[in-house]
């Protein structure tokens, strides 16, 4: 593709020889003629000046390169999207592998493409150009939207409702059972049996081997544009708002509601029943264990205001020194009151 046509596709600002043939995008430093990269984290600028690519896709920070430029004010978003532009993903052909398993009363959209051993339900809806990898499994009465792609072995079970454009990595489970249980008065526990319905909106992907819970009763709903890393559990009940950010190991508890925009990273442990506010931001490992106003940066176990945390984690780190100090002040008072008490 020539650096023009790329340009113009990304919509970006062209500085340099649009003649440029571009084949793929690479890092700074792995870079070479005939590849495009980019620079939007200002600690790798020192690696532009070196870098050997033919095209670099930068901002109006950026004053000079040793090759082309295209400028944007979203660097990140023109990266990602150069890479659909040049490295497309590869996508199976329309058509029902003859090893598949869809249930005469399915109804399937124009252009789908169903793998082998996958299965269909009874009654479940595929919509049109939706791909369905090998081992994928679609249960009774689901309805699948258009334009999704369910990987290899993924779970959608039985009455899950997914939007157009949804996106499950391999082994994601949608529509689970909640884990919902009565304690009976000998101490056993008797299964809560979980008969609602899983909801996910327009343009949500879920990572690889994590699970949306279905609620014993009502529904689990995941809105538009949110995206979930691998390894997530979001339990029977929770409400997960517009385009959240979700990183690896997060645990959310049942009819937890997480409002727009908050991101969590990993391993972030939500407890039940709690609000957590729009533009939330908690760092790693922290554990939210109540409500959480909006906007807030938090951090910490149980998670707080960000700055107090990292205050309290410098005087964690003292302890050792502090408790010395301590005891040799112990040992001063000490003196000083025996010299007091002597006539």
């Amino acid at each position: 593709m020539k650096l023009s046509d790329l340009a113009t596709a990304l919509g970006c600002r062209l500085e340099g020889d649009g003649t440029i043939d571009i084949v793929r995008v690479a890092s700074l430093d792995a870079a070479g003629p005939g590849d495009v990269t980019f620079l939007s984290n200002p600690k790798y600028a020192s690696k532009l000046a070196t870098t050997r690519a033919s095209a670099v896709i930068v901002n109006d920070g950026v004053d000079t390169a040793p090759c082309a430029v295209l400028r944007t004010s979203q660097v990140y978003v023109a990266f990602a999207n150069a890479l659909e532009v040049l490295s497309p993903p590869p996508r199976p052909a329309p058509g029902i592998s003859g090893l598949a398993s869809v249930d005469p009363t399915a109804r399937l959209g124009e252009g789908v493409s169903i793998g082998p051993f996958a299965v269909i339900g009874r009654g479940a809806q595929v919509g049109a150009r939706t791909i369905l990898h090998p081992h994928a499994v679609v249960g009774a009465g689901a309805q699948i939207g258009s334009d999704c792609v369910l990987h290899a072995h993924v779970s959608v079970r039985e009455d899950v409702v997914l939007g157009d454009r949804v996106v499950l990595q391999d082994g994601a489970v949608v529509g689970s059972d909640g884990f919902g249980f009565a304690k009976r008065p000998d101490g056993t526990h008797q299964k809560i049996p979980q008969v609602g319905r899983v909801v996910v909106e327009d343009d949500v992907e879920i990572g690889s081997q994590s699970t949306v819970d279905r609620p014993a009763v009502g529904e689990t709903r995941i809105a538009s544009g949110t995206k979930i890393d691998n390894l997530v559990q979001i339990a029977h009940g929770v409400r997960i708002g517009h385009n959240v950010l979700l990183a690896a190991q997060v645990g959310i508890a049942g009819s937890t509601v997480v409002e727009d925009d908050v991101i969590l990273a990993g391993q972030v442990g939500v407890i039940n029943h709690i609000r957590v506010g729009k533009g939330v931001v908690a760092n790693a490992k922290s554990a939210l264990m109540g409500d959480i106003p909006a906007g807030l940066h938090i951090s910490g176990i149980p998670a707080g205001d960000v700055a107090v945390w990292r205050r309290s984690a410098a005087v964690v780190r003292r302890l050792p020194e502090l408790r010395e100090r301590i005891a040799r002040l112990d040992e001063r008072l000490a003196e000083v009151e025996a010299r007091l008490k002597k006539p």
